[in-house]
């Protein structure tokens, strides 16, 4: 047994571990090495656990520096869930140590893992995020029932307004996802990682909008991955809210996943106690905890970069106040640290 960092050379095999492994995400595609590490910038560490001359397991890992927010290597950043993929617990030990030992070389403060089962090794956890999901039926009729009955009148709402559900340009997108994000206080990720998502992923990938006159008035961009649709960017603009813009969106989304025949709705990590995450359960998704474990390095406690932070109160509310263009030229140079 013996692990090294996969080589460009070796991208499809890892995928075809990927794919044939039950316990993978679409984010465990090797595609995100180059969307992470050539477009974001971050250095990243692919590790590959051989046995016997057939992988055994893989542990994607980016490593990101920065001034602002810290020094960490992790599995995966901008990611809901990633952590390691094996086969048995010996070839996870092994990448486990692997990743250690890389951490230490490194000098980051922290390792961490994100996961959605706790590994059960003795590190310290935060509880920040919960994942939602919920079963795509294949008939409409049903999708609907298993809404909570007020939500299903704001969808029937949203139809009513004459909202229409299209497949859409990255540019109409990124405008409405902009300003969602600003509005929420957040630096926004730059242009280029959803332009390079697309063409590194283009047979999985997909971006769509509700729209009213031609005008978006909300926006996702689609993932899927096996038997499942993810909409893990999403973007309201202010007239949303009046014309029951995102449910209509989401509405809209489970009835292509349905056309698809995608069985499974994955609507991404939203933070507890937060209106996304309210919002998620009204629409029928039930929670499931994420576990976002790390292994201390040089920091002697667990890492907090994130908005619900007091200490980043003051700069939250500024930055909802920044004019459109600001926020748009300076977001992507502070998102791409945050991880």
């Amino acid at each position: 047994m013996r692990v090294r960092e996969c080589q460009p050379d070796d991208a499809a095999a890892w995928d075809a571990y990927v794919t044939e492994c039950p316990e993978s995400s679409f984010f465990h595609l090797y595609g995100w090495r180059r969307i992470l590490g050539e477009v974001l910038g971050h250095q990243a560490h692919y590790l590959v656990v051989e046995q016997d001359g057939a992988i055994g397991g893989v542990l994607p890992l980016v490593h990101v520096k920065s001034l602002l927010f810290g020094n960490s290597l992790a599995s995966l950043p901008f990611c809901a869930h990633a952590g390691p993929l094996a086969r048995d617990g010996a070839c996870r030990a092994a990448l486990e140590r692997a990743a250690s030992e890389l951490a230490h070389r490194l000098g980051v403060g922290a390792l961490e893992y994100r996961l959605l089962e706790p590994s059960g090794a003795e590190r310290v956890t935060k509880r920040l995020y919960e994942t939602f999901s919920k079963a795509v039926l294949p008939d409409e009729a049903a999708n609907m029932a298993a809404i909570r009955s007020k939500q299903r009148n704001v969808i029937r709402k949203g139809i009513k307004n004459g909202l229409v559900f299209r497949d859409d340009t990255l540019e109409r997108f990124y405008a409405v996802y902009a300003e969602s994000v600003r509005n929420l206080g957040t630096p926004v990720f730059p242009r280029r990682l959803f332009a390079a998502i697309l063409e590194t992923f283009p047979d999985n990938v997909e971006v769509v909008t509700a729209t009213l006159d031609d005008n978006v008035v909300s926006g996702a961009m689609n993932f899927y991955f096996r038997d499942s649709v993810c909409p893990y960017y999403w973007g309201g603009s202010h007239a949303a809210r009046g014309l029951k813009g995102n449910d209509f969106l989401a509405w809209s989304i489970m009835c292509r996943a349905a056309e698809r025949g995608c069985t499974v709705f994955d609507f991404g990590r939203s933070k507890q106690g937060t209106g996304a995450y309210q919002w998620k359960e009204n629409l029928g998704f039930e929670a499931r905890p994420l576990y976002y474990e790390y292994e201390l390095v040089r920091d002697s406690e667990m890492p907090d970069i994130n908005p619900l932070n007091p200490k980043y109160r003051l700069f939250v509310e500024a930055w909802k106040r920044l004019p459109l263009p600001v926020a748009g030229l300076v977001g992507p140079w502070l998102s791409r640290n945050l991880g």
